[in-house]
């Protein structure tokens, strides 16, 4: 099978959830100890293979083109100051001119019609998807295995976590068929059911590897939860007309679009580094 070249980032939303910071920086920039969230899931797709890079954007996302652009001014001082191993690392965070493709979503539409901005970048091929606010932190990162599995089986490969049978009211929950290794045959979906109607306790998370013909049902704009269009709508009906599978995620996972998860998320990435972790506890422990 061809291997996974594209990757789709939707980052057009407003972040409203983590105002007022996000008054006027987009909430993709919020740096997680030394490097802004959007940086982890750009990595994490590189890891994966991922040739092409395409942001959905919105207006006031221009932070986002500059983060992912060489800064001469910057990158000429730390030269002249010969400080060479902070300018190497930035240098080597830089894209290779032409992976980085940028569009817009001009109204906010949910994020199926996201996704389906990028229609004519992706063309006819599989694809990820990656949602920026969720910081996924495993070694190695979710997408390198979906990329492995879609390469298997041809078909859409979709990140999933067990969740208590209490909160699957909260979540996108799947409907499974056989199992075979890590693989779960996904036979069905539904959106935050009540525990006593919930199909199982695996939630659906924001890294997903999909066939093309996702694009058609989308492009029909039919309205889901929220009157928005849904991509888990366009997912469900590709369920029996491609393989579609599941593969449980078991690291750690973050929602960088909440306060308090985004503050976790700081603590995680912190305890992950050597250079940091020692520190980190120690302050941890003068808080409790």
């Amino acid at each position: 099978m061809a291997r996974i070249r594209t990757a789709v980032f939707p980052v057009a939303g407003l972040g409203t959830r983590m105002l007022p910071a996000t008054k006027v920086m987009p909430k993709e920039m919020l740096p997680v100890v030394d490097k802004p969230v959007i940086q982890y899931a750009f990595e994490e797709a590189a890891a994966a293979g991922i040739e092409r890079f395409v942001f959905v954007t919105g207006r006031g996302k221009t932070l986002i083109e500059d983060h992912f652009d060489r800064a001469y001014e910057l990158f000429d001082t730390l030269q002249r100051k010969n400080k060479t191993a902070v300018l190497a690392d930035l240098e080597a965070s830089v894209p290779v001119a032409g992976e980085v493709i940028y569009t817009r979503q001009q109204e906010p539409h949910g994020l199926g019609h996201a996704v389906w901005c990028a229609r004519h970048i992706v063309g006819e091929e599989p694809f990820a998807v990656l949602l920026v606010d969720e910081l996924l932190l495993s070694d190695p990162p979710p997408l390198v295995d979906l990329c492995r599995l879609h390469e298997r089986t041809g078909g859409n490969v979709i990140s999933v976590v067990e969740v208590p049978a209490e909160h699957t009211s909260r979540y996108g929950i799947i409907a499974t068929g056989k199992v075979e290794d890590e693989l779960i045959e996904v036979t069905g979906m539904v959106e935050k059911p009540k525990p006593e109607d919930a199909p199982s306790r695996l939630s659906i998370i924001g890294r997903y590897v999909l066939v093309p013909e996702v694009f058609a049902h989308l492009e029909k704009g039919e309205r889901g939860a929220g009157g928005e269009i849904q991509l888990t709508d366009a997912m469900q009906k590709l369920i029996g007309t491609s393989a579609f599978h599941a593969a449980v995620y078991r690291g750690g996972r973050y929602d960088c679009g909440d306060k308090l998860g985004y503050v976790e998320a700081v603590v995680a990435a912190a305890l992950r580094r050597p250079d940091l972790a020692e520190g980190v506890r120690e302050v941890l422990a003068r808080h409790r």
